[in-house]
């Protein structure tokens, strides 16, 4: 399932292979998110072309609309939305938390140090979901009709889906929790976990014939070095009839500041020759400082989201190219930048989309932000294996965010 193939002295920094039906995936990697079974606004031959090697999608989101049924029938994610590569779906545990509290994950010191009461709203919101010990009630965000996700219920419903890299359903908590809810929370998602390994051995000789779904657990405990660390140990070692989890997702909310920490202890329990997965992460600072505590792929809409709001990732930092300078501005978006925008667009052809409220501004945007992401994440992974990672590391933090002039971040 996993291969691992050189490491990076001094620190948790590896490279390997992820090897799933639908072809290898070399770690590190970033994976591009594509919610819904689509990257939004791009092709997903754009996608495989600005050299992703694969999509992750959401199994809450698909089992509303279309109905993971339907995504079976079509032959699985990959076949349903012309992707020939590897699949991943997540397990619905940040929609179920974003639903029932209104706070969104945000790698931010906003809410270090606040707690607010364990069953509250942010302003503005409504509670649309309650957790229990077998699992959650929620009502969906299209028509309110209740639905229940539990620990089976999401197995089954990413079995269906059909994605090469699943993740077990687990309880996502806040920062501003208390730490006795935490505690209460991750001894649900531990047992969550356990019933999660037994749906999945017996989906998986139910449907025997598939190609075989590695299952991913996913480490809580917000920012509590002990309950990390206890989370790591507990979904490390757990078997459950013979079946073990094939890999790990990192979650949760964090303090951006603490980060790397968190997942050096993470990484420090975890066994080696397993991947470990990253949620939701995508700014370059922070690649590096994940892949030094061990992380081996990550995803985030980010890039994508960014992008359709006019902003450009460059080596220089990230500029908004709606801003006036770009009118007349017949260069790339980025000089020398082999993605298929800057190939074929220039900046004052995407300023005068964006200005027209034109969707292909979105597309072109997207391509780029997305090979980028991509790209520098592929560029960590040969500055590993070349032995010149540090020099790698210097340059391009030194330049993204030590810039100054129109191109500033």
């Amino acid at each position: 399932m996993f291969t691992l193939e050189s490491r990076l002295d001094g620190t948790l920094a590896r490279t390997g292979t992820i090897h799933t039906p639908h072809g290898d995936i070399h770690t590190p990697a970033f994976i591009p998110v594509g919610t819904k079974a689509t990257v939004k606004s791009t092709l997903p031959e754009s996608v495989k072309d600005l050299g992703a090697q694969a999509v992750l999608s959401n199994a809450y989101h698909l089992y509303l609309q279309p109905g993971s049924d339907v995504v079976d029938d079509a032959g699985g994610l990959g076949a349903f939305m012309n992707w020939p590569g590897p699949t991943y779906t997540d397990s619905g545990g940040f929609q179920v938390m974003s639903l029932g509290s209104g706070f969104k994950k945000v790698l931010s010191d906003e809410f270090s140090g606040k707690t607010v009461a364990d069953d509250a709203v942010a302003p503005g919101k409504e509670r649309l979901a309650n957790v229990d010990d077998d699992g959650v009630w929620f009502r969906s965000h299209l028509n309110g009709d209740r639905h229940r996700f539990t620990p089976e219920i999401s197995m089954r419903i990413q079995h269906e889906l059909g994605a090469d890299i699943i993740f077990a359903f687990d309880e996502l908590t806040t920062l501003m929790n208390s730490r006795p809810y935490q505690e209460e929370a991750l001894e649900r998602t531990r047992l969550w976990a356990q019933r999660c390994l037994a749906e999945h051995k017996r989906l998986t000789e139910e449907r025997e014939g598939k190609p075989y779904q590695q299952l991913f657990g996913v480490i809580q405990g917000a920012q509590y070095e002990d309950l990390r660390r206890k989370a790591a140990r507990d979904l490390g070692s757990m078997e459950v009839d013979g079946q073990r989890f094939d890999g790990f997702g990192i979650g949760g909310a964090l303090e951006k500041e603490n980060l790397s920490t968190i997942t050096a202890w993470v990484s420090e329990e975890l066994p080696e020759d397993r991947a470990r997965h990253m949620l939701g992460i995508s700014e370059p600072d922070d690649f590096f400082a994940c892949v030094e505590s061990g992380a081996d792929t990550f995803d985030c809409v980010n890039p994508s989201r960014v992008a359709r709001n006019a902003a450009i990732y460059s080596p220089t930092g990230r500029f908004n190219i709606t801003r006036a300078e770009f009118k007349r501005d017949f260069t790339p978006l980025v000089e020398g930048c082999t993605c298929y925008t800057c190939r074929n667009y220039t900046r004052a052809y995407i300023h005068h989309l964006f200005k027209a409220k034109e969707m292909l501004s979105a597309t072109l945007c997207t391509i780029h932000n997305e090979h980028f992401t991509v790209n520098l994440v592929d560029q960590i992974r040969a500055s590993i294996a070349a032995g010149t990672y540090w020099e790698y590391k210097e340059e391009t933090l030194g330049r993204f965010y030590g810039s100054a002039g129109p191109m500033a971040k």
